[in-house]
């Protein structure tokens, strides 16, 4: 009944983002990239179009390797045993920790790559590179190294929700009013998104007398390094006072939290994506900041509006 709740609720508000979106006459990607008129406005020479394309080849594969290592080792730090371990994908924690964590980077390449490129797939672009990074340490560090069960540490998916965030930045061009409905929704469309492969993990089961779950008994036949810490019954909480409504209360909490670290996040992309400046003379220091520098005065490319 949970799952159920959070679908319908879900359902609506995809409609009213997917139909404007396909509704566009030129397209999705000719509206989203706009290459001839870029090249048309900034009026470069083809010699310098061809090295800026040779830079691209360049840069954009060491930003993804980039991304694969540091936002899989800062996954893996915060969110860790929650989205590592098959008996720790409970109905309580999971949904929470694990979209609240998995939104910061998305938040702060959506930034870069909105201020500097308009290009509106940075939440997108950090949860594959994510998921690169983890099937790699699953199946190399887990199957192959010591054949460990692989569908035991399997990763979850937050593509979902890294959709709802590009395309509300896309389609309102607002970075508040895509940390209020597209990081609402990444909180939202984790559970869901994610049932249709851990769901029957859930369901109960009767060993020696004593109820557990199929995570549950995993967890117990599948000795790790950290026992007995890491086994764990992951149905146990105080959420239950809430009338049973576990999931529910979680996915809720966790799309507001998520709003508030898209926020953060994203001015902590600005920080980092502003150059500093300062010279220093007999008036003191003289400091200078500029967070756009790949456009005009006004922030765009003369033409471009």
């Amino acid at each position: 009944m949970n799952e159920s709740i959070i679908w319908v609720l879900l359902a609506i508000p995809v409609l009213f983002l997917f139909v404007p979106l396909l509704s566009k006459p030129e397209g999705f990607l000719t509206s989203m990239f706009q290459t001839n008129e870029i090249l048309k406005a900034a009026k470069m020479p083809p010699e310098a179009i061809h090295m800026s394309r040779s830079i691209d080849l360049i840069y954009f594969p060491l930003l993804c390797i980039l991304l694969v290592g540091t936002y899989h080792m800062h996954f893996m730090l915060l969110a860790g045993d929650w989205d590592f371990w098959l008996d720790w994908k409970d109905r309580q924690w999971w949904p929470v920790v694990t979209p609240i964590v998995g939104i910061t980077y998305c938040s702060a390449l959506m930034y870069y790559l909105w201020v500097n490129y308009r290009q509106p797939f940075g939440a997108t672009l950090c949860i594959v590179c994510l998921l690169v990074g983890e099937w790699l340490t699953r199946y190399w560090g887990f199957y192959w190294w010591s054949h460990y069960p692989i569908n035991f540490v399997i990763p979850s998916i937050m593509i979902p929700g890294a959709l709802m965030l590009d395309i509300t930045l896309y389609l309102t061009r607002s970075w508040l009013v895509t940390a209020l409905i597209g990081g609402g929704f990444f909180g939202l469309f984790f559970y869901p998104g994610n049932w249709v492969i851990f769901g029957p993990t859930h369901l109960p089961i009767v060993v020696e007398g004593t109820l557990l779950s199929m995570a549950d008994y995993m967890g117990h036949m599948y000795v790790r390094t950290g026992t007995p810490e890491y086994v764990r019954l992951i149905e146990q909480g105080s959420l239950r006072t809430f009338g049973g409504h576990t999931t529910v209360i979680a996915a809720f909490f966790s799309a507001f939290v998520s709003m508030l670290m898209f926020v953060v996040w994203w001015y902590l992309g600005k920080v980092y994506c502003t150059a500093f400046f300062y010279v220093k003379g007999k008036r003191g220091r003289v400091v200078q900041r500029d967070d756009v520098t790949a456009f005009g005065e006004e922030g765009f490319a003369q033409g471009i509006k």
